[in-house]
């Protein structure tokens, strides 16, 4: 989980009409702003060659007379080949789920390859123009995901000197070269974020915000784990007692 925190700008407030946050007090603008952060996943799943697996959830159509039905939900597996094809923006009305697999490794009994799910929770998206200096810089807002194939030089999202950079040395630029990455040494990167527009009660003291994504096993087991668990006897709940009389 990834939390957001207060950050003073001192500056002169403009006219109304030219304000670009919310007046927040007299002389004190919170400016509108967006809090990013990306995750670096290298997961070596039973060893280090993994797939990146997009598993996209696709309307199917029935035909006449096939069923009282008019449509039905399939699930479409598409391994990534190369970095552009790894390059996820979430959609609400295209989903998907992610998947991490090692291929050549070993199965579920039915067949089904043993990975790791990530699972999006809220997140935001860069409105800035892809030209705006903050954008170039934080390139890795361009995307939700992406997948790179291992290297020890690339280990930061914004590279390694971000305030200064013109964006020469980040995502954008290494996922240029469209490397292979199906049966290779993968690392997941997973932006998330939000956008923030300042409020009254975030002042003087900001409440927290925050922003998550899960990292789930897929297919680890061959059924529910839980069930494996003892069951809960009365002794073992936690629960209240009467105080003692005086």
């Amino acid at each position: 989980m990834v939390k957001g925190t207060t950050y003073d700008n001192i500056n002169q407030i403009p006219n109304q009409e030219n304000l670009y946050g919310t007046l927040l007090s007299e002389n004190v603008i919170g400016v509108i702003h967006d809090h990013y952060i990306t995750f670096y996943l290298d997961m070596d799943i039973d060893g280090s060659d993994n797939s990146f697996v997009n598993v996209n959830i696709k309307k199917q159509q029935t035909s006449p007379g096939e069923s009282p039905r008019r449509s039905y939900l399939k699930a479409v597996r598409n391994v990534a080949k190369t970095e552009k094809d790894a390059q996820i923006k979430l959609k609400l009305y295209d989903p998907s789920g992610f998947h991490v697999i090692n291929p050549l490794s070993k199965k579920t009994r039915v067949g089904n390859p043993v990975g790791y799910k990530v699972v999006p929770g809220g997140t935001a998206a860069s409105m800035l123009d892809l030209d705006d200096p903050p954008r170039k810089r934080g390139a890795f807002t361009n995307n939700q995901i992406w997948v790179t194939p291992y290297n020890h030089s690339e280990q930061w999202a914004g590279g390694l000197f971000v305030y200064q950079s013109q964006g020469e040395d980040t995502f954008a630029t290494w996922s240029e070269r469209d490397r292979p990455i199906e049966n290779k040494d993968i690392v997941l990167w997973y932006t998330l974020g939000f956008h923030h527009i300042p409020c009254q009660e975030d002042f003087p003291i900001m409440p927290t915000v925050s922003s998550s994504f899960d990292l789930k096993p897929v297919n680890f087991f061959e059924s529910n784990p839980i069930l494996r668990i003892p069951p809960n006897l009365e002794k073992d709940l936690p629960f209240c007692e009467p105080a003692d009389s005086v």
